[in-house]
């Protein structure tokens, strides 16, 4: 075995990968709260240069020795899927942030990940006509029926979200969310969360180029092999982002926000580059988790987007999102909880049974 190209399967390491990704992808949006006199385009300008660009790539120049010449020998077709897959994330992440401004932390990130979740777990493998072989094993079963589980758990955490918007009064809503609004909230949300999982089909979809970087020398580790996947997917995602913020920049006179006098510019870049470097962490632990999750690896969408649901419903709570609700629906939202965490382990044990 080559340590370099091969790389033991290990299917709860994959799936704790997976999770931590999720805790990244659910609270990566606190840095900005910190951010000051800045309008939204101009601190997302700084989230997209430091996530979308500057992390991926010094990691994929750090682990990912041959990136350049991997990514030079690569089909343009491959590159081209990857890239167009990555502008489609890119339209629906340009609203992600206007979703959890309109729902809050708990309920938009529920409702937007629940979406992308749904789509991008359950799509690719039905694309690919392997849905009917899933179902033809025991771990292939116990995958979907973990999936199945972990919908049910988005779709019970959603309804609390529902239940809340209902029981609350307008002022109570805004001392936690200053622009709540549930109504644009769960428009953004649905196209936000549809649109958001191209995402995944970029980073499945670049299975060559993955190929190409494990066997055009010098080598890189398989266990790096999605990150020159990575850069070429968030490229796509770059590009819509940024010419969207330039454009918001200018139409509404905010690229002196850069040189501000009055505005904390060093903390503000800080923040702002800090929740980009938040937000591209869940990634890296996606991309390194489908080295050791197995033949499943369909799945650990599934699993980020719930783990994502699951810390974004406690920030919530810590944030006082819920904070006057009845009992019920804190026991509807316990419950959603409950089967997102019963959900992941389904999944592991899946996978498990494959391996």
């Amino acid at each position: 075995m080559n340590p370099t190209t091969d790389i033991a399967a290990n299917p709860l390491l994959g799936v704790l990968l997976y999770v931590l990704g999720g805790a990244a992808g659910a609270s990566f949006y606190l840095p900005f709260r910190k951010v000051k006199d800045w309008a939204w385009e101009s601190y997302w300008m700084v989230y997209c240069l430091a996530g979308l660009i500057a992390v991926p790539w010094a990691l994929a120049f750090a682990v990912s020795p041959n990136v350049v010449t991997v990514l030079r020998v690569a089909g343009s077709d491959t590159l081209l899927r990857c890239y167009l897959f990555g502008a489609m994330w890119g339209l629906g992440g340009l609203t992600w942030g206007l979703m959890i401004r309109y729902l809050g932390v708990g309920l938009g990130l529920a409702m937007g990940c629940g979406l992308c979740a749904a789509t991008g777990t359950l799509v690719p493998p039905i694309f690919r006509g392997e849905f009917g072989a899933l179902l033809s094993s025991r771990s292939g079963t116990a995958t979907l029926i973990g999936v199945a589980v972990s919908l049910v758990g988005i779709v019970v955490v959603g309804a609390a979200g529902m239940a809340k918007e209902r029981e609350l009064p307008d002022e109570k809503k805004k001392e936690a969310v200053a622009e709540f609004n549930f109504r644009k909230g769960l428009i953004v949300a649905i196209f936000s969360g549809v649109m958001s999982a191209g995402m995944a089909f970029g980073l499945g979809g670049g299975a060559p180029i993955e190929q190409a970087a494990l066997v055009t020398a010098p080598l890189t580790p398989a266990m790096w092999k999605g990150i020159p996947v990575l850069v070429v997917v968030l490229l796509g995602g770059f590009t819509v982002n940024f010419a969207w913020c330039l454009y918001l920049n200018l139409k509404n006179r905010t690229a002196g926000d850069y040189v501000k006098s009055d505005a904390p510019l060093l903390s503000n870049t800080a923040f702002a580059a800090l929740a980009g470097a938040i937000w591209c962490s869940q990634f890296i632990f996606f991309k390194v988790a489908d080295t050791k999750i197995g033949a499943y690896a369909f799945a650990g969408w599934t699993v980020l987007m719930s783990s994502a649901i699951f810390f974004s419903s406690l920030l919530g709570i810590v944030l006082g999102e819920w904070r006057g609700v009845s009992a019920r629906t804190k026991r509807v939202l316990a419950a959603g909880l409950i089967i997102l965490v019963v959900s992941l382990v389904i999944i592991g044990y899946g996978n498990y049974l494959k391996g």
